[in-house]
């Protein structure tokens, strides 16, 4: 799962609705903003430490003279390390994270149901909001038909027209 700035709110929004809904927490009305701030502070530590990975790894590459082309292996190295979550984990992280979060929360009156069942909703709904990263590159494939696949003109049209791409669908600011 790839987490975006953009769809923080959104998703705080639908997690806390529909777990308040279904009485898995109560939430009172007065307090569902803050609610929603706590989720949104837990997925922004999240894009943050995520950030400081992406800087650690590229320094680390620059100091070592890594190529690029290990900068998977490097990264996925150095997050291990860490102990951040990559790929499939970011999701079942985030939704650990949310529901020890209404634990300690000042803003959820009770929480109802067990922590499992919460859990598998919370996942549900990031999954919901995960973005098909495939889709979105053969999207903006089809924007550069004019340029020779294979140089470094068509890497930096396809990054160019991804990033259009991306904006389009509301992931990008």
């Amino acid at each position: 799962m790839r987490l975006y700035r953009a769809r923080v709110p959104a998703i705080a929004n639908v997690v806390i609705a529909r777990l308040n809904e279904s009485g898995a927490i109560e939430v009172l009305a007065d307090n569902r903003e803050e609610a929603e701030k706590d989720l949104v502070a837990i997925m922004e530590a999240f894009l943050k430490r995520d950030a400081q990975l992406r800087s650690a790894v590229k320094d680390r590459m620059a100091n070592h003279n890594i190529p690029y082309n290990r900068y998977g292996r490097t990264r996925a190295q150095m997050a291990e390390q860490w102990g951040h979550p990559l790929g499939d984990d970011v999701d079942r992280f985030l939704a650990r994270q949310m529901v020890e979060g209404f634990m300690i929360s000042n803003f959820v009156e009770e929480v109802y149901e067990d922590d499992s069942v919460i859990y598998k909703a919370i996942l549900e709904i990031l999954r919901e909001h995960d973005v098909d990263e495939a889709a979105l590159r053969e999207e903006a494939k089809t924007k550069i038909k004019n340029v020779r696949e294979g140089t470094v003109d068509y890497e930096v049209a396809l990054q160019r027209a991804v990033r259009e791409v991306k904006k389009r669908h509301g992931l990008l600011g």
